[in-house]
């Protein structure tokens, strides 16, 4: 029956005093090549200080503040910029326009030497939102939970669940103690897991049945969420979606998959009991045991069959008490009454 549980010594050579005329000769050209380097360093035009900014609609960056002068870029939605100068309706700004931020695990460019320097132009200001700018939490997320719902529809903007990413991002920067920021930093990081995901999910990796076999999707933004804001609504999200890490692929009829999961859905319960997700989290341990029902009916194994069976009735009775309202606890209480009028469960396209 499922129950909710409380919570040396230095060995380094010395260096030789005779060093070959071939290395001296490499040595000088290195630092010739460096002193260069620098030198042409500093004639590239660096970001000024001034506040950062984006755009929440995409925009033309031109060589001058005219629309007749030459277009440079278009600057997407989100993308990272620093206002330097204002001439009317017109802003000069340093825009990262380079390949999309989560390529590079969304590391951010503007002020570091080791990643190519924005490029920087004019733009008018009707679409730019400044770091400074009244309710600026507020407008960046209802533009990115328009971009985020977009992404599903299949008449929206080709690169929507980008654009959201980055809105919620910036969010994040730009007002860290917004009472949106951890909404904001959790849909964040789900949009790059779901992007990791779907990716993932195209490797011949996918289909191995041991969860270790398979490339992972990188859990540190989840996690960054979950130790920010704890016990947070937020974090029993992010919590949720890290299952998808400790799952099998495909479970080859396998009951010890099955056996497993169910557990984990269960103690993510025990330790989640009135999340978001705990219902769901339930839903799955149950029909993970109605699987284990088929699969021990079909292996002759009576006593295993009875006992996954009572598991499930179990759950779907918890449920039905603790969340009278959702349509998980209906979908158990329809899993248990599958099996006992002997309706298959396994292989009808739950898993």
């Amino acid at each position: 029956m499922w129950h909710i549980r409380p919570f040396a010594r230095n060995t380094e050579p010395k260096l030789r005093s005779f060093i070959p005329a071939s290395f001296l000769l490499l040595a000088i050209g290195i630092l010739s090549a460096r002193a260069l380097g620098q030198r042409q360093d500093q004639n590239v035009e660096r970001p000024m200080a001034g506040p950062r900014a984006t755009v929440i609609q995409e925009t033309s960056l031109y060589v001058s503040p005219d629309r007749g002068s030459t277009r440079m870029e278009r600057v997407p939605e989100g993308r990272e910029m620093v206002v330097a100068e204002r001439n009317g309706p017109w802003v000069r700004v340093f825009a990262n326009t380079d390949a999309p931020d989560e390529n590079k695990n969304d590391a951010p460019t503007l002020g570091d030497d080791a990643h190519p320097i924005p490029v920087t132009g004019w733009m008018e200001a009707k679409a730019v939102l400044e770091e400074t700018t009244p309710n600026g939490d507020l407008i960046l997320m209802g533009e990115a939970a328009t971009m985020e719902s977009l992404a599903s529809d299949a008449r929206g903007p080709r690169n929507a669940g980008q654009a959201a990413r980055l809105l919620y991002q910036r969010l994040i920067e730009f007002y860290p103690g917004s009472p949106l920021a951890a909404e904001a930093a959790w849909r964040a990081a789900d949009i790059r897991w779901q992007f990791d995901k779907a990716d993932l999910a195209r490797l011949p990796s996918a289909k191995e049945k041991e969860a270790w076999l398979r490339q992972h999707m990188d859990e540190s933004e989840l996690r960054k969420v979950i130790k920010l804001w704890p016990r947070s609504r937020q974090a029993d999200l992010a919590a949720y979606d890290l299952i998808d890490n400790k799952i099998c692929g495909d479970w080859q009829g396998d009951p010890r998959c099955p056996e497993k999961e169910a557990q984990i859905y269960e103690d993510y319960a025990t330790r989640h009991p009135t999340g978001p997700r705990t219902a769901q989290a339930l839903y799955q341990a149950a029909w993970r045991m109605a699987v284990l029902h088929d699969i021990y009916a079909a292996d002759g194994n009576d006593k295993k069959t009875r006992d996954a069976l009572n598991e499930a009735r179990n759950l779907a009775q918890f449920m039905e008490k603790t969340f009278p309202a959702s349509d998980y606890s209906a979908r158990a209480a329809t899993l248990v009454y599958k099996i006992r009028n002997s309706i298959t469960v396994y292989g009808y396209g739950e898993n």
